[in-house]
Formats: structure tokens, C-alpha cells, sequence
């Protein structure tokens, strides 16, 4: 039984018309032309059945991709409702928060096409590596919601989707441990999840001079997404897991947006998205030139993605063609491990599940940094319409004990501004250990 399939089709998701329009999109011979079309029926349909997307892109011509504006995370921070088109409401389209990885957090939606349509991209991506989510046994270092609700909720998809989730918020060795033992009685097909955290495993494999192929015969691949993969970690990663190291490249708002080919390519995602890499006065750039990453969704009627800034860096292989897109260099998304009293250690995203507690739909915070200044003291700065309550306060420090550990110090911060590296880039997480 496809049970991945059925509970996508179960929750309203039509994967099946996904996955044929996706194989259908392949086989188009001029994706320049392809991509032409789509840009310029995505623009029309938000021009006409979007309130805000009219008053934002009030100037724009469809046939003229110069007068589209590019849009911004901070563009977006106002109530979800106010930002869905014609014929859609919070009951039939699919809604997710962004990570905050940038700073600049909001909730968005999808219509159901477009989220089915993003799957049928990642199954496609995974099966160039013989993996399948129907089928093949995932080792996922990811983090998880230690609420009732929200553990269970991620538990219940983790057993659909036929993985298990091993803990980011504990990469101690006796974490590892056990971690070990596991990989040694499961028949794991593949590992996927923060760069970060499974950078620490392999440490430790190293360590206890240890290949995890050779404890669990099974595994095939490592995908590693959220994070930067240096060269030398995918070394370190492809010596002690044994296995190929492949970096994905996403974000929640828009899906897949590169995936590394079996020839160590990183293939842009064509299909669904238009990927542009613009200079600062939003002119496109050739490629082998280094950019800002602009991205538009081409199937999203729900909510407009229309060369939407993502905050990151990045530049096009000169090999990049309209039918292969190569993306060369992403710079941007690193995070620190984050190191307690206690000597426990934290993937820095960790602090992605403390941010969706100040995270609220009327969009009050609009960014906010967290900084280690000692080893047991933290300062969340943040920018927002009203200061945050003492109740809300409350709320993130309980977080924090919750995901870390108790006996930290937590200064909050209200800023102007919070300030940027030389390249836009707001850091979520900064150690000064």
C-alpha cells in the first residue's frame, strides 16, 4: 500500500493530478517558453483574484516582468486573510509558518494543486537515488514540537511517511549512543535532516572510529537540508555514514528549490518555480554572478509567491541553461550549535521552535535575532508594532526551558532596527562563545 500517497489524497491533496502534471512539465521541450507562460498566468490570476496582491503590484503589467515588484517577507507580515485570493479561506487551502531561519517570520498558505505538486517535486528528486517515500525507511534528525498536540501530530506523519526522528535538542554522546543503537537493529534506507545536527553524529562516529554503514548495511543516501553544507562537513559526513551526501536546498513557503543530482549538480527546481539571482537594484545578473535569490511560485493561486526575496545568496552555474538550471553557490542559512551549562549541545535551530511561540498572525514581531552572550545568558532583540507582554514573555522563556534546559537568563530587547551583515542577511542565531 502507498500509504504517503494515501494520506496526501486523505487530507484533500490530489498527488496523483500532481504527479502527471509534473511528468507532463518534463517532458516540454523549451522551458524558457514554458516558464514565459506560467510567469505571466500566475501574475494575471493574482492581479484579478487577489485584493492584496492588486493594491501591492498595482503597476504591474503581466506581458512585462520588469514592472513586477519584488516582494518581500516583511511585505507579507499582516493577517493571512488579508493575503488570500478570490474563492479561498483558511478551511481549504493548506497553512504553514515560515522557520524564522532569516528573522523575518509570517504564516502563509498554499492551495491544495500547488502543496500536492511540491511533493510530487521531492518524490521525483528522491527517486534519482532509488528512494521512495512509500516505501524507504527514514532516519530524521529534525526537531519536534514538545506540546501534546503538536508531538503527536509530527509522531502520526512521522509513521505515514515511514520514518523516525531522532532529537536535535540533545546531541550529547550519550544522545548518540542510543542513536547508534538504533541505526543498529533498524533497516534504515536513508538519513535526511539538519545539516547541523547530523554533522555532530558523524563527530561522534569519527570519535568512536566507527562507519555507520557498516552498522546498518541498509542505508543508501544522507540528505541534508536547512543549513549550509561545507565541503568539508559533506567529507566528514560521506567518511562516517558511509553513503552519499546529498544537499537539498527548500523553503516552507515554496517547496523544493534545488536538489543535488547524482552527478553532484544542485538542479534547480524549474517546474514549479522561476528562480532568478538579481544585483541589489534588481537588475538579473549573469549567471557565475553572485545575488540575490528571487523566487515565484508558478502554481500557487492560493497565496501570491511572485519574485518573492527569500534573504538568501546565491549564483547560477555558467553551465545553467533554461532546461537544466545549475545552482552554484548558496550563501547564507549556517547555524551555530548551540552549547549549555550542562554541556549539552543544541542544533541552532532549535530556536526555530522557540520563535513560533512569538510568532503571531497579525504579525507583531516582524524580526528578531537571539544572541548567546555567556554560556547560561541569551538576548532576544526583536522589532515589533507593541512591545511584548509579560505573558508572552513568559511563554518563550517556558519554551526555552522546554527545548534547552532550565537556569538560563533570557534579556529581551526592543530595537528600531535590528542590524544586518554586509550582504541583507539578518542572522537568527549568533554565539559569542
Amino acid at each position: 500500500m502507498k500509504l504517503f500517497d494515501l494520506s496526501l489524497k486523505i487530507n484533500g491533496f490530489p498527488i496523483k493530478k500532481a504527479k502527471s502534471v509534473l511528468k507532463a512539465i518534463q517532458n516540454e521541450k523549451d522551458m524558457s517558453a514554458y516558464a514565459k507562460t506560467k510567469k505571466q498566468e500566475i501574475v494575471s490570476y493574482h492581479l484579478n483574484y487577489n485584493p492584496f496582491y492588486k493594491t501591492f503590484a498595482k503597476n504591474a503589467n503581466a506581458l512585462d516582468w520588469n514592472s513586477i515588484p519584488i516582494m518581500t517577507k516583511r511585505d507579507l507580515q499582516q493577517p493571512l486573510v488579508n493575503r488570500l485570493s478570490e474563492g479561498f479561506s483558511k478551511k481549504n487551502v493548506y497553512i504553514n509558518k515560515t522557520s524564522g531561519s532569516s528573522g523575518d517570520p509570517f504564516i502563509f498558505a498554499k492551495d491544495t494543486f500547488s502543496h500536492a505538486l511540491t511533493w510530487a517535486g521531492f518524490m521525483d528528486r528522491y527517486g534519482w537515488f532509488d528512494l521512495d517515500f512509500n516505501s524507504s525507511k527514514q532516519a530524521r534528525f529534525y526537531g519536534i514540537p514538545l506540546n501534546k498536540t503538536g508531538y503527536y501530530k509530527e509522531r502520526t506523519k512521522d509513521f505515514l511517511s515511514n520514518r523516525y526522528r531522532f532529537s536535535v535538542f540533545d546531541l550529547s554522546d550519550s544522545q548518540f549512543e542510543k542513536n547508534l543503537k538504533k541505526f543498529e537493529s533498524t533497516q534504515f534506507d536513508y538519513i535526511n535532516g539538519y545539516t547541523s545536527s547530523i554533522v555532530q553524529f558523524a563527530k561522534f562516529l569519527q570519535r568512536k572510529n566507527i562507519v555507520l554503514k557498516h552498522v546498518c548495511p541498509t542505508l543508501k543516501a544522507c540528505i541534508v537540508t536547512s543549513e549550509m553544507l561545507f565541503e568539508d562537513d559533506k567529507k566528514l559526513l560521506e567518511t562516517y555514514l558511509g553513503v552519499p551526501v546529498i544537499n537539498e536546498y527548500g523553503a516552507a513557503e515554496l517547496g523544493l528549490i534545488a536538489f543535488e543530482n547524482t552527478n553532484g549538480e544542485w538542479m534547480i527546481n524549474n517546474e514549479d518555480l522561476f528562480i532568478e539571482i538579481l544585483a541589489e537594484n534588481n537588475q538579473v545578473l549573469p549567471n557565475g554572478q553572485e545575488g540575490r535569490v528571487v523566487i515565484t511560485s508558478l502554481y500557487n493561486k492560493a497565496h501570491p509567491f511572485i519574485r518573492y526575496d527569500l534573504g538568501d545568496m546565491g549564483k547560477l552555474s555558467k553551465l545553467s541553461t533554461a532546461n537544466k538550471p545549475i545552482l552554484e553557490t548558496l550563501i547564507g542559512r549556517t547555524n551555530d550549535v548551540v552549547v549549555l551549562p550542562s554541556g549539552k549541545k543544541a542544533a541552532g535551530l532549535t530556536f526555530y521552535y522557540v520563535t513560533k511561540t512569538v510568532i503571531e498572525d497579525g504579525g507583531n514581531v516582524k524580526e528578531f535575532i537571539i544572541e548567546q552572550l555567556e554560556i547560561n545568558t541569551f538576548k532576544i532583540s526583536y522589532t515589533s508594532n507593541e512591545l511584548l507582554s509579560e505573558q508572552k514573555i513568559k511563554d518563550i522563556n517556558k519554551a526555552i526551558e522546554t527545548y534547552l534546559e532550565s537556569g538560563l537568563t533570557i534579556q529581551f530587547e526592543r530595537k528600531e532596527s535590528l542590524e544586518r551583515s554586509n550582504r541583507g542577511k539578518l542572522k537568527q542565531f549568533k554565539s559569542y562563545l
